[in-house]
């Protein structure tokens, strides 16, 4: 008996649904639900288009609806929105916003994939033709047209999170003047705050200006001063409001679906909801942290790709489940990407979960051969395991495929002693003849195997303040050009010859640049009847982060 099978909406989740249940069912009636215009379009590269780095708009809409009807006899009923679900009678109300028409249509199967919006708080002052948000093609076009015809000059993004940040950088190439404003006390939530503050550097070096620990409070004057909850005020032409998404989840919500706590509609493992014969998938839905198995948001391209995969099997009798979702994400920030996989210290705290870190900073290929960039990289496991939790990384080059490995790692349950033996592709244009992942996995080894002890960028003050005792081990000309208050400077060439003057009643905390000379001084004075502790990341991750965060 052929399958009725009802899409509510496309884009990633629901058009990549509907060719995959065609793929393995081609006697199934499937409909999908569109109240847009356009059924698949590329809404990540939407801010590229108004900087004009994406020139050619079509190149943004992935499928058109004649095309995707005539290849893959699908029913596509776009400019229709669904009003209502009716799960008792297996049926749904939906109304053609080109006519006004309602009308019923009645399912076997029912998915839902209506997305998220963007979160806009309730002022007043939103409401202006200034101001706007990126979600959609529409939206695209609207903040084309104001930059083409208004001329802007000057723009505030208000919210520095992926979407922020993309705006930020094309509005900078599109020419105007950018301020961020953003809620927090950092940019780019998913970095941990040292990690977030090389990308803030970044920023203020392309003259964006940053306003952290600040949300909005008002728009006054036809929208051109924002005031600020701190009482102060920015000027702007333009707006843009990209604080966060909220699950589109009004359909479900009447329908009696069960929803989570942030308002995602739950699914189980085959994201079945608690209607069993209506699936949903993507930004609207609850779905599960792969680390930590606690519910989770995530609203991603991949994940809704790969839970499109499992729904389509799901209903064509195949038993396949989501395990989770790892988070893996990337942005480009002019130059620099910073890039993130599985959880960071912020969310391991809230949750209790005991854990270690390191920080490393080496080049993204030899550093003989022309171009190598340095990488700032961060891996996150448990200490006693061995067990990666999460990687962070932030880079001009090669950050991209270090963050790969590192989520692919994580998949396969491989742990840190596992990275130090990934034989991974070397040529100087390439790479170290120890990939930053060998090195990080090296390093991380080391804290497992109780080789060394660390301390982190955040302990080093109050240690210091308490009596600690502060060695740095970088050169004179190095410590003369900026150094931790309070420490003792001694060379590494130079500390064989001077461990008389060390202390062996005190734990002796040890800093150099990176991290590299500090782990050699420690395995010379820990053999020598020190007790000693290593700063994770060295100097670099200490003063990058004290820059801005006192």
């Amino acid at each position: 008996m052929k399958k009725r099978i009802i899409i509510v909406g496309g884009v990633a989740g629901g058009a990549t649904t509907a060719t995959k249940l065609r793929r393995l069912d081609e006697q199934a009636e499937i409909t999908i639900y569109e109240r847009g215009e356009f059924i698949s379009f590329a809404n990540c590269g939407l801010p590229y288009h108004i900087s004009g780095v994406i020139e050619d708009r079509s190149k943004l809409l992935l499928q058109t609806v004649e095309g995707m009807q005539t290849r893959y006899n699908i029913a596509i009923k776009n400019l229709t929105e669904v009003k209502s679900i009716h799960p008792e009678k297996k049926s749904i109300t939906a109304q053609d916003l080109r006519t006004g028409e309602l009308f019923e249509d009645t399912y076997d199967v029912l998915i839902l994939s209506p997305g998220a919006k963007p979160i806009v708080p309730p002022i007043e002052g939103l409401k202006r033709a200034n101001v706007f948000t990126l979600r959609n093609i529409p939206d695209m076009d609207r903040i084309n047209d104001y930059v083409v015809n208004a001329q802007p000059k000057s723009a505030v993004v208000i919210g520095g999170g992926f979407i922020g940040l993309e705006m930020a950088e094309n509005l900078v190439m599109a020419g105007l003047d950018v301020k961020i404003v953003e809620k927090s006390n950092q940019v780019m939530a998913p970095l941990d705050p040292e990690m977030a503050a090389i990308v803030e550097d970044y920023l203020r070096d392309k003259g964006v200006e940053l306003i952290l620990g600040d949300g909005i409070q008002d728009v006054v004057e036809s929208g051109k001063r924002i005031m600020l909850e701190s009482g102060t005020s920015v000027e702007a032409d333009l707006l843009i409001i990209a604080i966060g998404v909220a699950p589109e989840n009004s359909l479900a919500k009447e329908a009696g679906l069960e929803l989570g706590e942030r308002g995602g509609i739950k699914v189980n493992s085959h994201h079945q909801t608690s209607e069993p014969t209506i699936y949903a998938l993507g930004d609207a839905i609850e779905t599960r942290d792969y680390i930590n198995g606690k519910p989770a948001m995530i609203p991603l391209a991949w994940p809704a790709n790969r839970q499109a995969h499992i729904v389509a099997h799901s209903i064509c009798g195949r038993n396949i489940g989501y395990p989770g979702t790892l988070g893996t994400s990337i942005v480009k920030v002019f130059d620099l990407t910073a890039a993130v996989t599985g959880n960071n210290e912020k969310t391991l705290k809230r949750l209790g979960i005991q854990y270690e870190a390191v920080h490393i900073h080496p080049l993204s290929h030899a550093g003989y051969y022309p171009g190598a960039e340095p990488i700032s990289l961060k891996l996150i496991f448990d200490k006693e395991t061995g067990k990666i939790f999460g990687a962070q990384a932030v880079g001009k080059d090669g950050v991209d495929k270090r963050i790969d490995v590192i989520a692919t790692a994580i998949r396969g349950g491989l742990s840190v002693h596992d990275l130090q033996e990934l034989e991974l592709a070397y040529a100087p244009p390439f790479s170290s003849a120890k990939d930053p992942v060998n090195m990080a996995g090296y390093v991380a080894a080391n804290i497992v195997d109780g080789m060394m002890e660390t301390l982190h960028y955040h302990e080093v003050d109050d240690l210091v303040k308490d009596g600690g005792y502060l060695l740095d081990v970088r050169t004179e000309k190095e410590c003369g050009s900026g150094c931790i208050s309070g420490s003792i400077n001694i060379p590494l060439d130079e500390l064989r010859g001077r461990l008389d003057e060390l202390p062996k009643d005190k734990t002796i905390l040890i800093t150099c640049q990176v991290g590299l000379r500090g782990y050699l001084a420690s395995r010379i004075l820990s053999q020598n009847g020190f007790k000693v502790k290593n700063l994770t990341g060295g100097y670099k991750t200490y003063s990058m982060y004290k820059k801005y965060h006192q």
